[in-house]
């Protein structure tokens, strides 16, 4: 079976790896290069603690643990970390570790002390005697090692020409045409466009309404701070990044672009920090369905058009990316029914 994969993120490369894991011939196709756009610049933190309804808690908490299972199977790959997460900040914290215990969820609250044995670089004056939240089965990802470990299984790549047509010919998709003119024949096409899915769902006729966000992710120099994991404070979101490099965000940053205070604020808390420069500023545009839920799987009206598409892609990528691939080589998979395009109305 040929089938077309559109988006070298972690999307694509997921759902490309698993057909080509199931024996079709895959053509994933990119504008750019891989991991070049929303999934290189992710704060790619594997998890579920804020994710509702339950489906899509559960949703992605079995792409927790694909990547748990992947990262035992491939001993030698150094794109998963694990960890867990810290964070504080209010009374919610407690009442959060509560509901998800009863969940399932490997959730505690832990001590200053505690605390501090796990991430002793933090400023024990940032933090509360108690109510820390301690999160043990989360973790982050290296988007882009990621993606290259998944495009090497036997997937043909082509990039820095985008999809700019679909060949739709009654309610079935015969190829696809590139901006270089270059038309690629395929049995089915599956859409992983991410920021421009809804362009790429258009081709085909279907209406796919997005409310993409702006994000801003912020580099350091490296420096010599033992942060760990990733870490949640009131005002700034830290996770190592390699090379003694950190991560940081924050929902601020995203909105007001203010570099600097958002510095000041990962200081206050691993006062390290303050040694590091900024390194580099990268920006990216979060692909989030109308409706804040993945639109995932079969369409009804194109017999052999599916989408993979959503926010929080790190963490369901792995496990969502079999699903997928599992419809469009003609299963069923009832794990997808909640989020068929379908629910956003189609002609």
């Amino acid at each position: 079976m040929r089938v077309v994969v559109v988006g070298a993120g972690v999307y694509g490369a997921a759902v490309a790896a698993a057909l080509a894991r199931r024996g079709a011939a895959v053509t994933v196709v990119d504008g750019s290069a891989p991991g070049s756009g929303t999934s290189g610049a992710s704060f790619a933190w594997v998890n579920s603690r804020n994710k509702q309804p339950l489906h899509y808690h559960e949703l992605n908490v079995a792409g927790m643990a694909a990547h748990r299972q992947l990262a035992a199977e491939v001993p030698l790959g150094d794109w998963y970390h694990g960890g867990g997460g810290l964070t504080w900040g209010g009374t919610e914290v407690r009442e959060r570790v509560d509901a998800l215990r009863e969940l399932g969820y490997a959730a505690e609250v832990v001590t200053r002390a505690e605390a501090m044995e796990l991430e002793p670089g933090i400023d024990p004056a940032r933090l509360p005697d108690d109510g820390i939240g301690y999160f043990p089965d989360e973790g982050w990802v290296e988007p882009v090692r990621l993606i290259g470990h998944l495009l090497a299984r036997g997937v043909q790549l082509v990039t820095g020409d985008a999809v700019v047509a679909v060949d739709l010919r009654g309610d079935v998709v015969r190829g696809v045409r590139l901006a270089s003119g270059v038309e690629i024949g395929a049995d089915a096409v599956v859409n992983c466009a991410g920021a421009k899915a809804a362009e790429v769902a258009a081709m085909v006729g279907l209406t796919l309404p997005m409310s993409n966000l702006r994000c801003l992710l912020v580099y350091t120099s490296p420096v010599a701070v033992p942060l760990a994991r990733v870490v949640h404070a009131p005002d700034v979101h830290l996770r190592p990044e390699g090379d003694g490099r950190i991560l940081l965000h924050s929902g601020e940053i995203d909105r007001n672009g203010e570099v600097e205070k958002l510095v000041h604020a990962a200081a206050s808390v691993y006062p390290g920090i303050r040694h590091a420069t900024v390194e580099s500023v990268r920006a990216g545009e979060r692909p989030i369905p109308g409706d804040g839920l993945p639109v995932l799987g079969r369409v009804a009206g194109v017999r052999n058009y599916f989408f993979a598409v959503s926010h929080s892609a790190v963490t369901l990528c792995l496990h969502v990316g079999g699903l997928v691939a599992d419809e469009v080589l003609g299963e069923e998979r009832d794990e997808l029914a909640a989020y068929r395009v379908e629910r956003f109305g189609q002609a």
